[in-house]
This record gives C-alpha cells, structure tokens and sequence, in this order.
C-alpha cells in the first residue's frame, strides 16, 4: 500500500488571474490526512473552504470554475494538475482573491514551487480507485468523449482536432505520472484569434499577455484588429510568423496544444476527490466533458464505497486472540464485545466477535426478538480501536481508555444471534498525546451494519 502524501512547508506563489486582470496571492500549506485538495480563501471573512470536489462545479466557460455557498474558485485546473504531477494527497491552498495566478499558462511554476516546499509522507494509506471496467462519457453536442479502462496504471491519453489548417489532428500520451513534470508541465494554454477578439471585446482575459498564452492565427488579421491587440498586450508591434503563431512565441513542442489539453484532463479529474488506477482516453477533451466525466466518476465511486465490504479469512490464525487482547484490554467479560484481532497496522486495525444467543445483552433486548444493542456495537468498535492505540505504548496494561467524542453514527442493519461481525478502524488523524481519531466500520453477512467516527484517549491507571 502506498503511503498518502502531503508538503513539507508552506511556500508562495504571486501572480495574476488570467481572466480577471487581478493580481493575487497564492500559498500551498500541508494538510493532515484524508484532507485532499482544499481552497481557502482568505480575504473572506471566516476564510471559508472549498474542497477540489466536482459536485462544485457551476460553470466550465473559459476554465473549470467551483462555487460553494456562494464562494467562488476560478481556474484552478492547472494547479490541481500539478499536485497530482507531483504524487500528492492532501494540499491546502490558501488564496487573497478568487482566480488562481495563470503564470504562464501552464503548471510549470506550481511544479517548481512545490518541489522547493519538498514531499512528505503520511501514515494512512492511499485511496484508489480501480478501474474494473470501460466508464465513458460523450457530449453529444461536441462530440467530445472521454473514457477510463482497466489497466495496472494511471495514464492517460488525449486526442484533438480543432478542424483548422494552423492546428490540425494532435496526439499526447503520459504514461507515467513520474513524467509528468518533464514532458506535460511546461505546456502552456492556448486560443485562437476568432476567440481571443470575442474575449477582449467582452472585457476578458485582463491578464492575458503573450507570455501566458498561445494565440493561433486561424484567420486573416485586419489592421484594426492589429490595433486593438497592440493595446491589449501593450506591445508597439505584433506580428504573424510562419508558423501561425502570434508574436513568434516558441513553442516548447511541436504538439504543446493536446499536451496542454492533456495537462487540462488531469486538473479536472483531480476534482473526482480520488486517485485512479486506469488508461484515461480523451477524444476532443474540453472542461465541459471533463468535468462532467468526474462528476459521474465521483458518483460511481462512492456508492462502490458506501456498499464496499472488506473480506477476511477467519480461519487463519488471528494476530491476537482472546487471551493476548485480555493481557491488553481492561475489559471483561461480559463487557469485552471482540474475540480476535485479524489485522493491524500504524494507522488501522481489524476485530472480530461471534455473536450468540449467550450474550448477556439478550437476556432482555428483546428476549422474543433478540437484536445486539447499537450502544455495544459502538463499544465493540472502540475496543478494537484501543487495541491499536494502546499498541503504541509499551505497557498497555497501565493503561485505561476513555471516549472523547462519538460522531455521525449509523446504523444500516440489525445485528442477530449468528452473526459474525467485523470491526475496521482507520486512522483519521495520527496518533498524538495517546489521542485516536478513527472512522469505524462493522460488517456482517457482507453488508456495513455501522459505522462511527470516533475519538478516544488512552490515560494511566490511578495507582
């Protein structure tokens, strides 16, 4: 299992928005585990968050654009881009205004900045989502499509044709999410004259320059729209080279056009929330079909979770039984609810109990229509919580745990005599000061019956 991952310090970035001319702040912070891509806007007053979650998307003209509660976040997609370029998980970014800096129009600089800020690894373990089978989206009205199939990896690939002679058919391939800081980074964004004049005729893109943003020439420049573009981009002369480009920007590869798209796709998926293992393949890739692909990914993804039940064989020999959990717990019977231990790491642990009609607990809930107390299962859940937090302390029976918080508790089904039930506790946070922060599950008969976030803190027996 690979390990989540996060920055080691803060670092700053200053810039412009493209579209709003505005200059703004922007700081990359770590964030704890589980966190993922979050905005905070800081000039607001309470600093209210946005996380990267497609479900926010109002609007994909000219860029992705999020809105919760009435905040927004404009473009932010090639900065989400070059956190998941980078391998990371958890991400805070604070900004003073609403559009992330453009840079120069790729994610070049967010790259660098948070390659400076340094990676550093978490304790809980990475989700992803693996592709099992095709999940596609058209847009019918562009027909634009996007696609993800099975594969042992995450890549993905993009197709254009923008149907005119300056830019024709354009292929880009990443195989590798390693590559991405070497060959997709740098690619910059990109628009055509008849685009460019409606944007500047609608008091758009304030802080476009032709460092920031390739133009392509795909029609014949009259001399007063030469005129309105030297006020534009403040420049005394602007020219059309031979290769269609204006002002005779360099391109740093002959297909930097489908790389950038390409760049585009991955910004946008980040906002599915999760990391994919599959081949992403996108025909004609835009915002508008991006977004909604995540939209239906983000969907597809979390009824698997809610109805995901994890299997374990219980006829292996437990990592801890009755008698090693007895030398570690407190409890007693009647009160000790877990039987084994079947599993544990730094940031998870999974118990076990057979329920039967011997429980004390039947005797009168309900003696004709015996059901196992909520309360108990929760106490069950915690238990095999403590066991993992008092695995960090080397004498565990010194030590007596205490809940602190019992949060978004449900159940889902009715626990009977019979049953066997499983408990899986994951880290939220990191052990600190003997303080576990968990989400708990219990499972039976192949179906979630539970589930509780939880707090608890272990303290030293009175002597």
């Amino acid at each position: 299992m690979v390990k989540q991952k996060t920055i080691q310090t803060e670092i700053s970035l200053t810039g412009v928005g493209l579209h709003t001319g505005k200059e703004v702040k922007m700081t990359f912070k770590p964030a704890p585990v589980n966190n993922g891509f979050t905005f905070v806007r800081v000039d607001l007053e309470g600093h209210p968050i946005i996380e990267a979650d497609a479900n926010y998307v109002v609007n994909t003209q000219r860029g992705t654009n999020l809105e919760k509660l009435g905040v927004k976040i404009q473009t932010p997609e090639h900065v989400l881009a070059a956190l998941v370029g980078c391998d990371l998980d958890n991400v805070i970014i604070e900004l003073n205004a609403s559009e992330l800096p453009i840079m120069d129009g790729s994610s070049k600089y967010f790259v660098e900045a948070l390659e400076k800020a340094g990676v550093e690894e978490q304790t809980a373990n990475r989700n992803v989502y693996v592709v099992k089978e095709v999940i596609s989206f058209t847009d019918e009205a562009s027909g634009s499509e996007i696609l993800v199939m099975p594969s042992d990896h995450y890549t993905v690939t993009t197709m254009v044709d923008f149907g005119t002679k300056i830019l024709g058919t354009q292929n880009a391939t990443l195989k590798n999410i390693g590559d991405f800081k070497t060959e997709i980074a740098s690619s910059r964004t990109f628009s055509f004259l008849h685009e460019l004049e409606s944007l500047l005729d609608n008091g758009l893109i304030k802080g476009g320059d032709l460092n920031n943003a390739i133009v392509y020439v795909d029609k014949e420049i009259s001399a007063a729209t030469m005129e309105n573009l030297k006020i534009a981009f403040g420049k005394e002369t602007i020219n059309v080279k031979p290769n269609g480009i204006l002002d005779n920007l360099t391109l740093h590869y002959p297909n930097e056009a489908a790389r950038h798209k390409l760049l585009d796709v991955i910004g946008d998926l980040a906002l599915i929330g999760t990391k994919i293992q599959g081949k992403i393949i996108a025909n004609k890739p835009g915002h508008f079909v991006n977004t909604q692909f995540a939209k239906k990914m983000a969907k597809m993804i979390k009824i698997e979770q809610r109805n995901y039940v994890p299997v374990y064989d219980l006829n292996q020999e437990p990592l801890m039984d009755i008698h090693k959990i007895m030398a570690m717990l407190p409890h007693r019977p009647p009160f000790l609810l877990i039987d084994r231990i079947i599993e544990m790491s730094d940031s998870h642990v999974v118990g076990m109990k057979n329920v039967t009609m011997n429980e004390n607990f039947f005797v009168g809930h309900f003696p004709d229509a015996p059901v196992m107390p909520g309360v108990l299962i929760v106490e069950a859940m915690a238990q095999t919580g403590g066991i993992l937090v008092l695995s960090t302390v080397p004498d565990p029976e010194n030590y007596l745990t205490y809940f602190m918080k019992i949060d978004n508790v449900k159940f889902k089904h009715k626990v009977l005599p019979g049953d066997t039930l499983i408990f899986k506790c994951d880290l939220i946070t990191p052990i600190r000061r003997g303080i576990c922060h968990m989400q708990a599950n219990a499972y039976a008969n192949g179906k979630l019956v539970a589930e509780a976030e939880l707090m608890a803190q272990i303290a030293k027996k009175q002597q």
